[in-house]
């Protein structure tokens, strides 16, 4: 009698036991990496409403990330500048070029400047700038070098487990308050001897209980 089947679909089950796994694995590993903010979040660049270079202000000129950021030791949010801190500067300076012409009808109107947010975690989690600070976690441990940016873009992926991962061993980014907004800072060789007395000094505990930062 005529075999319905050819001889080689013998093998079928084999291969599907063999192929089903690694197809399932390779489809998860997909998902995972091609849906987590490494992929879709790290290097967003949001075109600004007006051309603001970081590495001017902050890196060639020095201006503390303080100096507009006034909020980032005391509260919750670092705060954006409003138009009068901008015209501060720019009354006197550059007072009539056309790229700064936002800020000047902003200034004349009262109308708020319309900054499009760069590093933001989702609504459902809590971030408290300011117990990061004064903990001694400096600005580029979660925003980079923005001394070197003309266009501020997100560098880390801000997700659960990066910031897990930084509460579980925190000890690479703790450095001197004084050096908090530094950007050109680097681990001194005991690094880990400092930290370690910076967390018995500070009382530095990182929780990692989901209700830290999912209240």
């Amino acid at each position: 009698m005529a075999q319905i089947f050819p001889k080689w679909t013998n093998k079928l089950p084999f291969l599907l036991a063999v192929g089903a796994p690694i197809i399932l694995i390779g489809f998860v590993f997909l998902i995972w990496w091609f849906g987590s903010p490494k992929y879709t979040d790290v290097g967003y660049q949001p075109k600004q409403p007006v051309p603001y270079s970081h590495k001017l202000h902050a890196g060639d000129l020095n201006i503390d990330c303080r100096y507009c950021h006034t909020t980032v030791e005391t509260a919750a949010t670092a705060s954006l500048p409003p138009t009068q801190t901008c015209m501060n500067c720019h009354q006197l300076i550059l007072p009539e070029s056309k790229k700064l012409l936002p800020i000047r009808e902003s200034w004349t109107t009262g109308k708020p400047m319309e900054w499009i947010r760069v590093h933001k975690v989702p609504d459902y989690a809590y971030f408290n700038h300011s117990a990061h600070i004064n903990a001694g976690v400096g600005c580029a441990s979660c925003h980079g070098n923005v001394a070197e940016m003309e266009v501020v873009k997100l560098v880390e992926p801000l997700s659960m487990g990066w910031c897990i991962d930084c509460h579980r061993n925190p000890v690479q980014h703790l450095r001197l308050l004084s050096e908090v907004t530094n950007m050109n800072w680097t681990p001194p060789a005991d690094q880990f001897e400092l930290a370690h007395q910076y967390i018995t000094e500070r009382n530095i505990q990182p929780s990692e209980d989901c209700s830290a930062c999912h209240r």
